[in-house]
């Protein structure tokens, strides 16, 4: 316990003080804390080391990626997939599945391993991980195609693999003896529980609607709600003898599909916590365990991560070469697909299971890891040097500089500056911008709604 709570302390305060000048070098926070982990393990200064049977491992393991499937799926905007519809379906049907299928199918004849297994390692290495793309994602200097591929990629693909694993582990168990028992077993994992998670979240946003509509809702307990919702649509499927992963996951997806405005909060608390699970357990695991992928470096191993790795560049250059990319943003694309926590919370489930070939499993998939950090953990770094990107009116949400909101002043745009501060930051001081309006960040939207601002404008908002 106290050690865990010593890396959550350390993660935590490293996290927040590093995350600014991090971003800006384009270097992910995943290699700050693998090194951390190396460090605080056996092989460094024997502060600390969970080993993958730890019931602390396993309880940061599961809230981490019930976390990051809730969270991804909160995060979709019904709009832009079926804006992006094509490109979607492109991404996560072939460009998921086939390299899901070109890793199985190398991890059985290269290594041996059994079918099961091999579709095990194949959904869990196709995972594309949102910690080590975040910088990315960040980058005002990567093109609003390539960013939003890959945000869709990230957030999604998790849940078209899980299912993959999850039936793996299924015939791997032989819980199953019969034709009709595992369609009853498959029943339960994939419908069963889904359904009662999408329940759940749509009962949940419909309360906090409710609620928040009539009698008001205070921000730091909306924010607290996110982790409720995740948390018992995971316990409500668990019960039934589902999933409570893909639970998780409908759970959020509801809650995106109902549409109900949320506070900025519901998502960041989300996604934040989602985030510091994930950091402690690569720092966990960085103690230790995930060094063992080290001890299988040999020439038929080598060849194994290098087509792992190789899988999804070439599968996603044929699958997209027919959309309007250009051929920079598709090799951009291409590139920019790491494997890491993700790929390890999912090679983890068959671990905690007691699968016999899972602690191989997890040390092939290490390796896998460890070569994806080298490779694309300091690329974000490289990225292009030239100006940054013109800001346009199809572009999402982001963050804009000075000089941005300088040039969207030149060219004429309709421009209406919002004060967002809390009301703390504002009454300590009440100067503002020149022309800025002040709103509540409590009501945003509605006192949006209320000054009748125009639809087509653009709202830039400062809060410090």
């Amino acid at each position: 316990m106290a050690e865990i709570l010593a890396l959550t302390g350390v993660v935590i305060l490293v996290s927040a003080v590093a995350s600014g000048l991090l971003e800006r070098r384009g270097v992910s926070l995943v290699l700050v804390f693998l090194a951390i982990g190396l460090g605080a393990g056996p092989h460094g200064l024997g502060i600390a080391q969970f080993d993958m049977n730890s019931p602390m491992l396993q309880l940061v393991a599961v809230v981490s990626l019930t976390m990051v499937l809730f969270a991804d799926a909160v995060s979709v905007q019904p709009a832009e997939m079926r804006k992006h519809a094509r490109l979607a379906a492109l991404i996560l049907g072939p460009g998921t599945i086939a390299v899901a299928m070109i890793i199985a199918l190398a991890a059985w004849k290269l290594l041996g391993i059994s079918g099961a297994g091999s579709a095990m390692i194949g959904a869990a290495l196709a995972s594309t991980d949102p910690v080590l793309l975040r910088s990315v994602l960040r980058n005002p200097k990567v093109p609003v195609a390539v960013s939003q591929a890959l945000r869709m990629e990230s957030g999604l693909n998790d849940a078209v693999l899980l299912p993959v694993l999850l039936i793996a582990m299924t015939v791997a168990q032989r819980e199953a003896s019969s034709l009709g028992s595992y369609a009853v077993t498959l029943g339960r994992l994939l419908v069963l529980g889904p359904a009662a998670g999408a329940i759940i979240g749509l009962l949940c946003v419909t309360a906090l609607d409710f609620v928040r509509t009539r009698f008001g809702m205070r921000r730091d307990y909306e924010s607290l709600y996110t982790l409720g919702v995740a948390l018992t649509a995971f316990a409500a499927a668990e019960a039934i003898h589902s999933s409570g992963y893909l639970a998780a996951f409908t759970a959020g997806l509801a809650i995106a599909i109902r549409d109900v405005e949320l506070c900025d909060c519901f998502h960041d608390y989300g996604e934040a916590t989602a985030e510091i699970a994930l950091l402690i357990t690569f720092v966990a695991l960085g103690g230790s365990a995930i060094w063992t992928g080290l001890a299988l470096l040999d020439a038929t191993h080598v060849s194994f991560v290098l087509i792992a790795l190789a899988a999804r560049p070439l599968v996603l250059f044929m699958v997209l070469r027919a959309t309007d990319l250009s051929r920079r943003d598709l090799l951009m694309l291409a590139w920019f697909g790491p494997r890491g926590l993700s790929s390890l919370l999912l090679i983890l489930l068959p671990v905690f299971a007691g699968l016999p070939e899972a602690s191989y499993l997890f040390a092939v998939c290490s390796l896998v890891v460890l070569a994806s950090i080298v490779l694309h953990g300091a690329s974000p770094a490289l990225l292009m040097r030239g100006e940054p990107s013109i800001v346009t009116d199809s572009d999402p949400a982001i963050r804009l500089t000075l000089d941005q909101l300088v040039e969207l002043q030149k060219r004429g745009e309709l421009l209406h500056i919002l004060d967002v501060r809390t009301e703390k930051s504002f009454h300590s001081d009440t100067m503002m911008a020149a022309g800025a309006l002040r709103i509540n960040p409590d009501n945003a939207v509605e006192e949006v709604r209320r000054l009748g601002l125009p639809a087509d404008a653009w709202l830039p908002l400062y809060c410090t």
